[in-house]
Order: structure tokens, then C-alpha cells, then sequence
């Protein structure tokens, strides 16, 4: 199966860093730690004031093309250069960088509802790095994009969800995901240090994943050098000369770190876990934290932020007979699946 990358911090964050943004399905994240639970955050719903049709959030300064489809200027980066293409020849590149193109189909669509939904909220809040660009295919920026990889499946996928995006209450969401859960998604404050406002839309819910995803993407173990955490640490604000001690700080709703405790000083767990390297320390839901040979040693469960759409999850729900609706519909609270364009 094909591995999954993973969102970006620094989108995630200021968001991304989606999806996750995540890479090619590897399957990571979640234990089943403790059950969600309502809490007063749970009822808050997405700002619906003022309401507008997904039609209405389409950023103005987009063009065109002859169906009426908006179309991007894209920095390739593999080629050097501004290519123009529509938003819909745009998706599938995407979902051939995010998913594997022998999944189940209806996981696809929902993959591409989000990967449509994230380049129409990027160039609305965002400006690319790459001058002329409305956005990129450098995956420290956005979503991962192989043209390469784009099968009949994908293509199927992206036609079957034309004009298809999440409305959160008149606004376009943050469409992020996730290769695994581990059991539980988080909130974006949990799982990617998110600085705002919690959005409405997120929630704690079970990632619903099956035992199809790699035992690697389920549980994972790691072990980093003495020197390895100090220019983590001090790359996250935090000088320390040696790892005498570890311990989790503050937990999340879903049992994921939020902060943890290195040789006294506390930092952000998923800040740490960025400057460690994503695909080592696979993600915050921590088993076990301990100093042992002069290394610091850790384990944990899934693989991602955690938050928003679990691709493993929504390989299981897909296999299960959800549809793509159902499927985004259950990561993402109090939104309603709308048309931009036809």
C-alpha cells in the first residue's frame, strides 16, 4: 500500500499544516484512549452568520475557465515553473499525492471534496511563497500533487465530486486530515498547537480505522539522540545542554500530548514532534516517554495531527459502504457538503 506523508506543520498551524495534511496512505495516528465525551465545546456550531452558498465563497480573484471553473496559477516545483490549470484538473494531481490510487472509491471522493475545499480556502486566507503562484505543489506549503500517478479511479472520483467542497456555515473550513487516528481525532488545538479560536467544525470523535492499515500507521516506537533533542528543543524556543528527564505535560481530549516536559523545560508537543521529524515521532498520542541508554524513548499510536479526516478511517467507512458524504460528514462537525460550480 502506499504510504502517506503528512501535513505540514506550518500549514497545520497557521493552516496546515493538512493533512495532513498526511502523503501517500501508510495509515497513522490514534489509540482508543478515552471515549469522546459532550462537553460544552462540543456544541458549538460553525458561525452561520452570515449564510452563504459554497458559489458565494469562491475567491474573486480567480478566473475562469469556459464551464466556469476557477484556474490556478500553480508553482510546479518539480519543473520550475507557473503552470495554468483549473481547479478540477488540479484535484486529481492532489489525490494521486495524498491517496492511493486503488482505494476504495467513495474514500477518494472524500479525499478529493477535501483537496478542493483546502486550494479554495489556501488562496483565500493564503499567499504562496512563489511568486505569481496561487499556490504550489511544495508539500511545505500545500497538499502533495503527483500527476504522474493519476489512474481512471481518481479521475472517476474527482468527476463523481465536481464543484463538490465543505460549507462551515458560510465559510470554507480548514479541510484537514490524516493518515491514522490511533482510535480518536482530535481538535486543532490538541493535535496541531492551533493558536485561533477552536474551529466549530472539529471534534474528537473514534477514527473509525480497521485493521487493513499497516500495523506500522497503528503503533509505532522511537528512539532520538541526546543531540538529536537538543537542537529540537532549542528549534522550538527551548535551550537545554542535556536530556536528564522526560514527561508528558498537558493532555487533549483524545489523550494526545499537548505539551511535554524535557529536562524540566515545557514545550509543545506537536511543535517537538515537527522538529524531531513527523515521520519518526508518528504523532503526539504517547504511550510511553522515558530517557533510557541516553536516548530519549517513546512509543505511541497512529500516525498524523489527528485532525479532521482520518484516510484510514475513511479507507474502513469506504469498505463499510459509507459514501464520501458520510464519510467527511463524520470527521467534520456541522458542515454541509455544497456546490461551488457545476
Amino acid at each position: 500500500m502506499k504510504r502517506i506523508g503528512l501535513f505540514l506543520y506550518v500549514l497545520a498551524l497557521s493552516v496546515v499544516l493538512c493533512g495532513c495534511v498526511s502523503r501517500k496512505n501508510t495509515g497513522k495516528d490514534t489509540p482508543a484512549l478515552p471515549q469522546p465525551q459532550n462537553t460544552a465545546a462540543d456544541q458549538t456550531k460553525p458561525d452561520a452568520s452570515p449564510k452563504k452558498g459554497a458559489a458565494a465563497l469562491v475567491p474573486e480573484k480567480l478566473a475562469r475557465d469556459e464551464s466556469g471553473v476557477p484556474v490556478l496559477k500553480v508553482y510546479d516545483v518539480k519543473v520550475e515553473k507557473l503552470i495554468e490549470e483549473s481547479v478540477e484538473e488540479y484535484v486529481p494531481a492532489v489525490l494521486a499525492g495524498e491517496m492511493a490510487g486503488d482505494w476504495p472509491l467513495e474514500a477518494l471522493k472524500a479525499q478529493a471534496i477535501l483537496a478542493r475545499t483546502f486550494v479554495l480556502q489556501f488562496v483565500t486566507e493564503k499567499t504562496s511563497r512563489y511568486d505569481g503562484a496561487d499556490i504550489s505543489t511544495d508539500i511545505e506549503e500545500a497538499q502533495a500533487y503527483n500527476a504522474d500517478a493519476v489512474n481512471d479511479r481518481i479521475r472517476q472520483a474527482v468527476r463523481e465530486t465536481r464543484g463538490i467542497v465543505l460549507n462551515a456555515g458560510g465559510e470554507l473550513p480548514y479541510a484537514w486530515f490524516h493518515a491514522h487516528s490511533g482510535g480518536l481525532t482530535a481538535r486543532a488545538k490538541e493535535g496541531l498547537d492551533y493558536e485561533k479560536d477552536e474551529p466549530g467544525y472539529t471534534q474528537c470523535v473514534k477514527g473509525m480505522e480497521n485493521d487493513e492499515a499497516p500495523p506500522e500507521a497503528a503503533s509505532w516506537q522511537a528512539a532520538f539522540t541526546e543531540d538529536e533533542v537538543i537542537a529540537a528543543m532549542k528549534d522550538v524556543g527551548a535551550k537545554i545542554d542535556a536530556v536528564t528527564s522526560a514527561a508528558i505535560g498537558q493532555r487533549g481530549e483524545s489523550g494526545r500530548a499537548m505539551t511535554l516536559i524535557i529536562s524540566g523545560k515545557e514545550v509543545s508537543a506537536p511543535a517537538l514532534r515537527i522538529a524531531l521529524g513527523s515521520t519518526k515521532m508518528r504523532s503526539s498520542l504517547l504511550e510511553s516517554l522515558r530517557v533510557e541508554d541516553g536516548q530519549l524513548q517513546m512509543k505511541g499510536r497512529g500516525y498524523g495531527h489527528g485532525v479532521g479526516m482520518s484516510q484510514w478511517g475513511a479507507y474502513a467507512m469506504a469498505k463499510a459502504g459509507k459514501t464520501a458524504e458520510e464519510i467527511v460528514s463524520h470527521y467534520f462537525k456541522g458542515v454541509s457538503i455544497d456546490k461551488a460550480w457545476e
